[in-house]
């Protein structure tokens, strides 16, 4: 696979030139200085035909989307299989409540992590690269900013076949960097039944009670 990305605390041992220009002392992104947003995330809980997390990133106006059976994790150890899926429209980021029967995915969402991130690859010469670019790789590096996960991960792309979820479709693994913001006493992953929304704090089981009352929002 092509060399593209600096991968900062994953392991990279590629010269990272600039980049160390965009980051505080601290490992922290600085903020973004030439008034350009940062593009969204979003962590969905999806109670379908089974259980999992759908981990989506605005790219290039849409949202590129996997699928993570076991959600993602915010210690280092943990490699988290994610198979991407079909890309979303950048709307979907805020959805939150019940897919009906009878149509695909049906089953309980909820909006359990959102924020926004900032790409991290850069080449042997310290420019930025774009993230579809670092995509299109196979190896994308990232800063979150949300409301649970925060710091650098990565999702690398792997030979199909090499975990047994992957199901026989191109996979990922997401993997959080071994940074300050790591966690490491602790499992790194949120248990799905407990789990509260982000946006309204609302576990599933209250999602799916209201949408069967008729409740809204």
């Amino acid at each position: 696979m092509a060399r593209l990305s600096c991968t900062g605390q994953h392991g990279g041992t590629g010269r990272c030139g600039r980049r160390e220009h965009a980051m505080r002392n601290d490992g922290v992104p600085r903020p973004r200085l030439d008034g350009v947003p940062r593009p969204h995330f979003v962590v969905q809980i999806h109670d379908a035909r089974r259980m999992h997390f759908d981990f989506r990133l605005e790219v290039d106006g849409v949202l590129k989307s996997w699928a993570v059976p076991r959600g993602p994790s915010e210690n280092p150890s943990d490699r988290r299989l994610a198979v991407e899926t079909e890309d979303h429209a950048l709307e979907y980021r805020e959805f939150e409540g019940v897919i009906p029967q009878g149509e695909s995915g049906s089953g309980t969402v909820i909006v359990w992590d959102q924020g926004t991130y900032e790409p991290l690859g850069h080449d042997q010469e310290g420019e930025a690269v774009p993230f579809s670019a670092s995509l299109a790789l196979g190896h994308a590096t990232f800063w979150l900013h949300g409301a649970k996960l925060h710091g650098e991960f990565a999702l690398t792309r792997f030979r199909v076949g090499d975990e047994p979820e992957s199901g026989g479709q191109e996979a990922w693994l997401l993997i959080k960097a071994n940074d300050r913001l790591a966690v490491r006493d602790r499992p790194g992953s949120p248990d799905p039944y407990h789990a509260r929304s982000a946006r309204t704090g609302r576990t599933l089981h209250q999602v799916a009670v209201a949408a069967a009352r008729g409740d809204g929002d």
